[in-house]
């Protein structure tokens, strides 16, 4: 018989060629990445320990993005694929305190440089912490220099803490004050004919204000007014007693800018060194010359000052900033929207949560907890099963004592009545105690575009929470009153916790935000203090003298726990400072988008819609 070779038409040919092409592709990006990891792994291996320190020079810390109480959680693969070259975009606060507190009693380091560049911010409640590590290190007798071509803000507010404040003489000194801003959506939503249906208690609970209004409410402007002057102040005096300047100098300051540039023509680093609040403006030779007459040059470059890494130092020595394997108080850190169910680090998972916390009952070898929160709030329901697990410890016969960071407010603070006591620092944003709902319908908009909706139901509230049509009268007070139960119920939990009265803490409560130092005044809060004060109450409460710290953490996934055995507590550094510099990353466009979203977006794309939530959005946005 004759053989018959099958023809294939150009489409089919097409088709088989662009799929060899793809797997071409797949395999190379594989095996590229394979070889990464491979000379990652040598490199751990038998890299080398790094250079000898000298005996005696200062030490080089650099914090990097922004301040936080816990890293947020990112996959090796995510976190291979969307880093960039700028540094770590997060410092733990008390990783960055102990390091700090270390250095103080070490003898080797002579002095502290304080390299600010590559700060972002992250709230004056985290700046004051680490500011307080810095008194102790100057208390020591050791001089602390702060540098940076340009100071923003918050990079300035740590520098003050400095005995010396140097910048570029091209740069510039960013004070401006506080604020709050925020977009609000009423003409949009008119013009898509979004109807926003709103049910809260709480004349200050201003969250859904944007949906519903153009501008902010007299309500919403008089209290955070009275917050934001509260920081301002304590910003100023703070800078203004470290620097030996006059009361009212920032401010002054700030008001009459341009009339103080025309006196210098425009000099901006001039005009911050002839107010006092900078030492020295030169170029970065003139500095680097500087560094190096008063400390020496680098043995092995003699234009490089001495100085020793902080990542050479810490690698020198055994350096854990809490014990993780042995302790008898532990640590938790809660950092983010409470939210239900589970969720990584960055967001408060009301299960993920709780299973730390429920470590921490059923370990006999740990007497206290201390619980580290830094939320503006979230999902009521969420924050109230977390708060009965704080409980359920305390009936364990353990003690529990809650941290404020920079915020502790709405359902953070929710949170915080679960605990025998409570600290604050004085710049921490707390209370908001309200409760809010919101759920749009888009029956006009669907109208415009021709399509109506229609059907029967058994009851009323047959289909009342579908999107596509009106809200019955019926289902709009049904979620009313469901939100003022649960505002009555906070109510309650707040005044059993603080031993009052459910109609007192309503006097302070309709969501108002309060600071650290005014909570206190109220009762809202036990105690004023850091981080490091908590623990130290909760040893006291516990009846332990001598006593070791156990973080309690999100168990790590195989992936995960490889990259720490290989490159340590640095782990995260070293994938941005080396893996993503050998595959020229950026930052992707997805981390980009999802970070400048505004937060009631954010949170509606986060979260379900009809959630009842104990949210505070100034914070969340002033944080």
């Amino acid at each position: 018989m004759p053989s018959h070779r099958r023809h294939h038409s150009p489409i089919v040919r097409l088709a088989k060629l662009v799929w060899r092409s793809l797997n071409w592709v797949r395999t190379a990006v594989l095996n590229v990445l394979t070889l990464i990891i491979l000379i990652a792994v040598l490199l751990a291996i038998f890299g080398s320990r790094g250079p000898e320190l000298p005996e005696q020079a200062p030490l080089l810390v650099s914090p990097s993005g922004i301040l936080v109480d816990q890293l947020s959680y990112t996959s090796p693969s995510a976190r291979l694929l969307s880093f960039g070259n700028e540094g770590p975009a997060e410092t733990v606060v008390w990783e960055l305190v102990d390091t700090i507190d270390r250095a103080a009693q070490d003898s080797r380091v002579s002095a502290l440089l304080l390299q600010l560049d590559n700060l972002q911010g992250g709230g004056l409640s985290k700046l004051q912490e680490v500011g307080q590590a810095l008194e102790r290190f100057r208390a020591q007798g050791k001089p602390i220099i702060a540098l940076a071509d340009s100071y923003s803000q918050e990079q300035y507010f740590l520098a003050s803490y400095a005995d010396e404040i140097h910048m570029n003489e091209l740069g510039a000194l960013f004070l401006t004050g506080f604020g709050l801003y925020r977009n609000y959506y009423k003409d949009v939503l008119d013009k898509l004919a979004v109807n926003f249906h709103i049910f809260k208690v709480g004349d200050y609970k201003d969250f859904v204000e944007p949906y519903v209004r153009n501008e902010m409410s007299s309500a919403s402007r008089e209290h955070n007014r009275q917050w934001l002057e509260a920081l301002w102040q304590e910003y100023t005096e703070q800078v203004e007693k470290q620097r030996q300047l006059e009361p009212g100098t920032l401010t002054r300051f700030i008001n009459d800018m341009s009339e103080h540039l025309l006196a210098t023509q425009g000099d901006t680093a001039q005009l911050a060194v002839q107010h006092g609040l900078v030492d020295r403006a030169s170029s970065r030779r003139e500095l680097t010359q500087a560094l190096i007459e008063r400390f020496g040059a680098a043995p092995d470059n003699p234009e490089k000052p001495l100085y020793m890494e902080l990542a050479d130092y810490k690698g020198k020595r055994v350096w854990p900033p809490v014990e993780k394997q042995s302790g008898n108080i532990a640590l938790i850190v809660a950092s983010g929207t409470i939210m239900d169910g589970h969720h990584p680090e960055g967001s408060i998972g009301s299960e993920s949560l709780s299973e730390l916390i429920r470590q921490v009952r059923q370990d006999e070898s740990l007497q206290a907890l201390v619980l580290r929160i830094d939320s503006g709030g979230g999902s009521a329901f969420a924050s109230e099963v977390i708060r009965q697990e704080l409980e359920q410890v305390r009936e364990a016969g353990k003690t529990v004592v809650v941290s404020m960071g920079s915020l502790a407010a709405s359902g953070g603070y929710w949170m915080a009545m679960g605990a025998d006591e409570v600290w604050a620092t004085p710049t921490t944003l707390t209370g908001s105690i309200g409760v809010f709902g919101l759920f749009p319908t888009l029956e006009h908009s669907l109208e415009k575009l021709g399509i109506h909706t229609d059907g029967i139901g058994t009851t009323d509230l047959a289909g009342a929470m579908r999107v596509d049509k009106s809200m019955p009268e019926e289902a709009v007070q049904v979620m009313q009153l469901s939100v003022e139960h649960i505002y009555n119920r906070f109510l309650r939990v707040v005044a059993k916790n603080r031993e009052s009265d459910p109609s007192e803490i309503h006097k302070v409560a309709q969501g108002r935000v309060w600071t650290g130092l005014a909570a206190h005044e109220l009762g809202l809060v036990d105690k004023i203090g850091y981080l490091n004060d908590a623990i130290a109450s909760a040893a006291q409460r516990a009846g332990l003298e001598d006593y070791s710290v156990k973080l309690i953490e999100r168990e790590l996934t195989p992936q995960e726990q490889l990259v720490r055995e290989l490159f340590g507590a640095d782990a995260d550094a070293l994938w941005q400072s080396k893996i993503t510099q050998w595959l020229g990353l950026d930052k992707g466009l997805l981390a980009q988008i999802s970070s400048n979203l505004p937060e009631p977006l954010a949170l509606l794309l986060r979260e379900k819609i009809h959630t009842t939530y104990a949210l505070c959005l100034e914070c969340s946005a002033f944080k």
